[in-house]
């Protein structure tokens, strides 16, 4: 061995273990020799400083990467001294800007469906799974196939190999689960079998490095997002979040629910008719279909209408009720009429 390797070795102080059972080492295995190779066998005095020599590498190799999660947070500064873009689909600007920003805040992406949401949760995943070499990365959507979509985008687009990747629904066995999150870095999964993972102690929660939420729009009151963020943040603060919606929210107050349940930084909107995104919008035809209902639905409905009546009937005699299309009522307008009356209630009617 060069004194070159000697004293890679040596930098990590003589506290190291050179014995087989360090981790990471093998004991008992032959060096390959070359297709050909007409050497004779090496002494074994000879073979025996070879394959120490190999336990001294790796177990350096070992400590190297295990001083970096312990320094860095896991950040690898050689790979993280840039961020990779795909050249192999059209660039279009607004994608490029976005993927850009989401890799430096907490970020909100809202496109209308069909503007890349998937390419642009690829490539920051990808971003992630290179400048953390230890590190999960780990996407979160509601059902099944807005997983299996983006999946297909992580291998298709940005080439995350297959094998360092996993999805995980409820149906898979817990004890394979915490297999998987052991041994794979991109995680696919739905998420209530993230909360369950967390609250079982099955997921290494400090070693999440990015985490995407597609259908932002549902991390509202106590739904499993909010429970994800709520239980991360307990292990750990060193980690991105990206959240995708085509539709954040009905209202003001719904939206800034969203933002502050997913920690949420910033915000990258785009509608229809943003200038940017103008190009990549196609117009969009919308026919209107009118099913009748079926037999069984149209004799709940009879029996729910008469049901109905039986309380309406009296409330619109009285003119509490005005509507007298009882068919077409709706919650809204008998709750309207009840804060009404209860406001001015009419002197006529007693009880």
């Amino acid at each position: 061995m060069s004194g070159r390797q000697r004293t890679l070795f040596q930098t990590w102080g003589s506290s190291i273990s050179r014995s087989s059972g360090t981790p990471g080492c093998s004991s008992g295995t032959e060096r390959p020799q070359s297709p050909g190779s007409s050497k004779a066998p090496l002494p074994a005095a000879a073979e025996a400083q070879l394959e120490s020599d190999d336990d001294v590498l790796l177990v350096a190799a070992y400590e190297a990467e295990r001083q970096l999660c312990l320094e860095n947070g896991g950040f690898c500064t050689s790979a993280g001294a840039l961020w990779i873009y795909p050249t192999n689909c059209p660039v279009r600007d607004y994608q490029l800007h976005i993927s850009r920003a989401a890799l430096f805040c907490n970020t909100l992406v809202c496109l209308p469906t069909g503007l890349g949401k998937t390419f642009i949760a690829a490539v920051v995943m990808y971003n992630f799974y290179r400048w953390f070499p230890s590190g999960k990365v780990v996407f979160m959507a509601p059902t099944k196939p807005l997983v299996t979509q983006q999946i297909e985008a992580c291998y298709q687009v940005m080439g995350i190999p297959q094998s360092h990747m996993a999805e995980m629904t409820g149906s898979t066995q817990a004890s394979t689960r915490k297999e998987i999150w052991c041994s794979k870095r991109v995680l696919f999964l739905t998420p209530q079998v993230m909360v369950n993972d967390l609250s079982r102690g099955a997921c290494p929660a400090a070693e999440i490095k990015c985490l995407v939420i597609d259908e932002a729009h549902k991390a509202l009151g106590n739904y499993a997002y909010c429970q994800v963020v709520r239980e991360l943040v307990k292990y750990t603060n060193h980690f991105r979040i990206l959240a995708l919606s085509a539709t954040p929210g009905s209202d003001i107050k719904a939206v800034q629910q969203v933002i502050t349940n997913l920690l949420i930084g910033q915000i990258e909107l785009r509608s229809e008719d943003s200038p940017d995104i103008l190009t990549y919008s196609h117009e969009r035809k919308v026919e209107k279909l009118i099913v009748p209902l079926g037999e069984e639905l149209a004799a709940i409905q009879k029996t729910y209408i008469q049901i109905l009546e039986s309380f309406a009937r009296s409330l619109i005699q009285r003119n509490v009720l005005m509507r007298r299309d009882i068919p077409n009522l709706t919650k809204y307008q008998i709750i309207l009429a009840r804060d009404q009356f209860r406001k001015n209630p009419s002197p006529n009617i007693v009880g």
